[in-house]
This record gives structure tokens, sequence and C-alpha cells, in this order.
């Protein structure tokens, strides 16, 4: 898990980078290896920093649909929990909806004859 600390952290450090690189290039002069060192090291935390901040966000978001997929599951839950004490029918089942109509196929509901049959 990729926390806000080791992004302030990356973004700290490529501004070291930049500030660096920019006093070297200020400083005018031919290119040396510390140009180079400066200008790569600017780049690479750079490019570190963005992609955690990435992580991060898709890290906080995938956390924020966990978190409501939970919480939407303790809803159907305590629902159901409360709707079968509540139920008309004496066997406590909670009767759902159907999708699809009982005439085209689907599941068929039970009549008051079986239900007096499994009594």
């Amino acid at each position: 898990m990729i926390s806000l600390f080791f992004v302030v952290k990356a973004a700290i450090f490529a501004l070291a980078f930049w500030i660096w690189l920019l006093v070297v290039a200020i400083q005018g002069g031919p290119p040396t290896a510390w140009h180079l060192f400066a200008a790569a090291g600017a780049i690479t935390t750079t490019l570190v920093g963005v992609l955690l901040g990435i992580r991060l966000a898709l890290q906080a978001n995938a956390a924020e649909r966990h978190a409501e997929v939970k919480k939407a599951l303790v809803e159907i839950s305590w629902n159901t929990a409360f709707a079968a004490h509540e139920a008309e029918d004496p066997d406590n089942v909670v009767r759902f909806p159907s999708a699809v109509p009982n005439d085209s196929g689907g599941w068929p509901s039970r009549s008051e004859a079986d239900r007096d049959r499994r009594r």
C-alpha cells in the first residue's frame, strides 16, 4: 500500500534535484557529469512521484468502492433479517421479486395449496 508519505518524499526529492539542476545550469560553463546526474535525478524522482501519486489515487478509489460494496452488503443482510421476522408467511421466508414473469418460464410462485401440503 502506497502512503501519502512516500508521494510527498518523492516530490521533495524531485524538487531538490530540479533546484540543483537549475543552480548548476545558471552557473554556466560546459555540461559536466553533475549536470547529467542532476538531470537524471530530477527526471527519475519526478516520474517516481507521479507514478506513486497515481497509484495512491487508484488505491483510494478502490478502497472507497470496497467500502460502498461492504455497506450495501450489510444493508441487504439487515433488511433481509428484519424482513424475515416481519414476513406474513408462517415459514418466515422472504419472497424476493423475480425479474422474470411467472408465465414466461420464470420461477413459479408457491400457491396456498403447496404451503398446506407441507404442513
